[in-house]
């Protein structure tokens, strides 16, 4: 009997080039690169002036033993027996290093053979051509090779990649069977943690979208990856992304992933990806072989460095950094690259979300299954705000032009003069528009044309201040460009400056996140967001661009009302009553820790109400232990705020609500026994809220809840969030603000939550 076939394997065209036909150094001198969006115009012009003689992204495969290899290739002109690979670029074509070109060649040889199969033809025109985005022009490199030329070379790549394609399917085969047999790793479920558990389940097995509303404590890391992780072999998932916008968050998952391997789930493969510069090994090196002796030789060391580097991947942050010291690659960029090899990827938002997201890369290039759990999903909405929104600031266009080269003196001085033109167009102090004006477009375009051509002349002269204007005109220009009012605006806001003249700080602002975030979503098997402040529902949705199915579920809390007194002050917090909030304020505070001393956070609006609060409160009662956070602290500062609050300590303890102290620290027992919110947590009335409340009225209605009440409750929630973390905490939650007693603002808060009394 013939033994069965081997299980087919299937790897896209750039996968199998980027593993099998990369060499050299690792060089970033050709980036940035453009855009996403400015990589598929690039395309799309291309492919018009092609015309109807060729075809534009035509799917192309073929098999090598147990390999498939298949992708779209960028341009085929059958009648020509022509295959394009498209490359986008900006600055002069002979920028592009070699390395990079050897690589671009291999994928269009690729493809070159896949169309030959395809169409037995005896030889094929492949061709390079390099798409300037800026100056749109092309520069076409053409060769023309056998058919057996082409085989030869694409069955050299399989040759190289097939060892490995048998390791990844043994690997698969192990871990699905270690997943299907993986039982949960505690005695029991906390209240609500199986119906969290079981709906994470069911969206993984439908695909449906889900929000999850589940309260602080209910253990809901557990409860999302335990269900993905177990429904992985069944619905034949690839990948799964654990998202975070903090390091808690992501700790807590690496620490159950930890738990999990060791109650069997160990062929599961487990990254962490960090932010580069605290991964990097050589800081102030630049990225390029002729600079840092890390990305010198990068690709030519980076096979070994990756076999070795798949026993590393467990939830020990530790474990690939020390395979990269070992292989000398820069940890940094073997991380990125074992993203494509791990089954588990845990890191922050961007990493998904954001424009050049390498997740999301990887799903479209790989075509994965993949499924993300977003944790603290009500932290999504402001961080795809920033993902999505740019800033110019004269002053740093000023400084940017002190330190730049002569070649960039000249178009900083541009932007510089669009920006203090924009400044006495007005006396407004700030201007909302529907797009951002010509001549600012123009001098920031100019201004990246000539540092890219700066680039190539004398790479080490673009640095500093100069450096940044790039990366800053790029983005900014980028945005501007790709401006739909409905969803953002550019702004100008005005200020005095040099010698009494007005000065413009100019920004392109996101307001309504769901249009870039909506493909993300969609290009994924499903999406779990789960947060114990996610209502209202509509406003997820709405913002984040999630369907209308979308699941919505609010978690049986494992707290009763028993365990947390709630009281609200008749107090007024409001602006014009803060001075006179003070004294009775302190008074509450200090009765309060004297009826019952323990551990306390009370949270204020901002540094200032702080500082004034904690001087009265000195004043009137200096016997209390009373700490405060500060503003800037650093993170070892933090550190040591947190440690403070010890088993049956004593303390006081003042923070801003929103700061680095109201979410994402666990303080159980008698760590932490009581808080008090002397705020509504409403972000301040100004121009820019005042004109993002315009927008989100005229679009969804809503403006004041999107704007104000709903970011704000959802803060103050968190914040109390910190008192019962566990079935046995107990404590006390004043709610300092006659406000919080109306019924829209009750509506925000946890059901669970029981008002006791009304303190005057």
């Amino acid at each position: 009997m013939d033994a069965p076939a081997a299980p087919a394997y299937t790897v896209p065209v750039r996968t199998l080039c980027a593993f099998a036909a990369k060499t050299g150094d690792l060089d970033l001198r050709f980036t940035p690169a453009p855009s996403a969006a400015e990589g598929i115009a690039g395309h799309r012009i291309v492919a018009t002036r092609r015309g109807t003689a060729q075809q534009a992204e035509v799917t192309l495969e073929a098999a090598w033993r147990h390999l498939r290899v298949r992708g779209r290739a960028d341009g085929v002109d059958l009648a020509r027996a022509l295959v394009e690979e498209v490359k986008t670029h900006r600055g002069p074509v002979e920028r592009v290093p070699e390395h990079h070109r050897a690589l671009h060649r291999a994928q269009a040889r690729v493809y070159g053979w896949l169309l030959a199969a395809a169409h037995s033809l005896p030889r094929v025109t492949v061709r390079v051509l390099y798409f300037d985005v800026d100056r749109q022009t092309e520069t076409a490199f053409d060769e023309t090779l056998d058919a057996a030329a082409l085989q030869a070379h694409f069955e050299t790549l399989c040759g190289r990649f097939a060892a490995w394609a048998d390791a990844e399917l043994v690997h698969r085969a192990a871990r699905d069977a270690a997943l299907a047999a993986l039982a949960w790793p505690h005695p029991g479920y906390r209240a609500g943690q199986r119906e969290l558990a079981t709906a994470v389940y069911n969206a993984a097995r439908s695909g449906r979208p889900l929000l999850a509303q589940a309260p602080t404590g209910i253990g809901k890391t557990m409860a999302t990856l335990f269900p993905v992780l177990k429904a992985m072999p069944g619905q034949r998932l690839d990948r799964v992304f654990f998202v975070s916008a903090k390091t808690p968050g992501r700790r807590l998952a690496l620490d159950a992933l930890a738990t999990l391997q060791a109650g069997g789930a160990r062929p599961l493969r487990v990254l962490q990806l960090v932010a580069r510069d605290k991964a990097c090994a050589e800081p102030g090196r630049a990225c390029h072989g002729d600079d840092c002796r890390l990305a010198r030789g990068f690709y030519d060391r980076l096979p070994a460095a990756r076999e070795a580097a798949l026993a590393a991947l467990v939830p020990d942050g530790a474990a690939l950094p020390a395979v990269a010291a070992a292989h000398a690659v820069c940890p940094y960029y073997l991380a990125q690259e074992m993203a494509r090899w791990a089954d588990v990827v845990v890191g922050d938002y961007n990493y998904v979300f954001d424009s050049g997201a390498l997740l999301h890369a990887l799903v479209q290039e790989n075509g994965w299954r993949a499924v993300a759990l977003v944790d603290e999903a009500h932290n999504l909405v402001p961080r795809a705000r920033e993902m999505y929104s740019a800033t110019l600031d004269v002053a740093a266009v000023r400084a940017a032009k002190r330190s730049a080269p002569a070649a960039l003196k000249r178009p900083a001085e541009r932007i510089a003069r669009a920006l203090a033109a924009l400044a006495k167009a007005g006396d407004a102090p700030f201007e909302v528009a529907d797009a951002a004006p010509d001549k600012l477009l123009d001098a920031l375009r100019g201004y990246v044309s000539a540092a890219a051509e700066l680039a190539v002349q004398a790479p080490a002269a673009l640095a500093g201040d100069a450096l940044q204007l790039h990366f800053d005109a790029l983005r900014f220009a980028e945005l501007a460009e790709a401006l739909d009012p409905a969803s953002s605006q550019f702004d100008l806001t005005r200020r005095p400056g040099l010698r009494g003249k007005p000065e413009a700080v100019a920004c392109v602002r996101n307001i309504v996140p769901a249009p870039f975030l909506k493909p993300r979503l969609q290009a994924l098997h499903t999406a779990v967001l789960f947060s114990a402040t996610l209502a209202p529902a509509p406003y997820q949705r709405d913002l984040l661009g999630l369907p209308e199915g979308t699941a919505w579920l609010d978690c049986d809390s494992p707290f009763d009302a028993a365990q947390l007194q709630v009281n609200i002050s008749r107090l007024s917090t409001r602006w014009a009553d803060r001075q006179a909030s003070l004294a009775p304020l302190a008074a509450l505070i200090a009765g309060q820790y004297r009826e019952r001393p323990g551990n306390y956070l009370a949270f204020f609006s901002s540094f200032d109400y702080l500082e004034r609060a904690a001087a009265v409160l000195q004043a009137a009662a200096p016997e209390l232990p009373l700490r405060c956070q500060q503003r800037r602290m650093g993170e070892a500062e933090r550190q040591d705020f947190i440690a403070s609050f010890t088993e049956d300590g004593r303390q006081i303890a003042f923070a801003v609500l929103g700061g680095a102290f109201g979410e994402g620290i666990d303080l159980p027992g008698t760590r932490l026994v009581g808080a008090f919110v002397a705020t509504l947590g409403l972000p301040p009335v100004d121009a820019v809220q005042e004109a993002m409340k315009a927008r989100l009225d005229a679009r969804f209605g809503t403006g004041w809840d999107y704007t104000y009440l709903v970011p704000g409750l959802q803060k103050v929630v968190q914040a109390a969030g910190r008192v019962i973390r566990t079935p046995e905490d107990r404590g006390v939650l004043h709610l300092v603000d006659d406000r919080f007693g109306r019924a829209e603002v009750r509506a925000l808060l946890p059901g669970w939550w029981r008002v006791q009394r009304r303190a005057g």
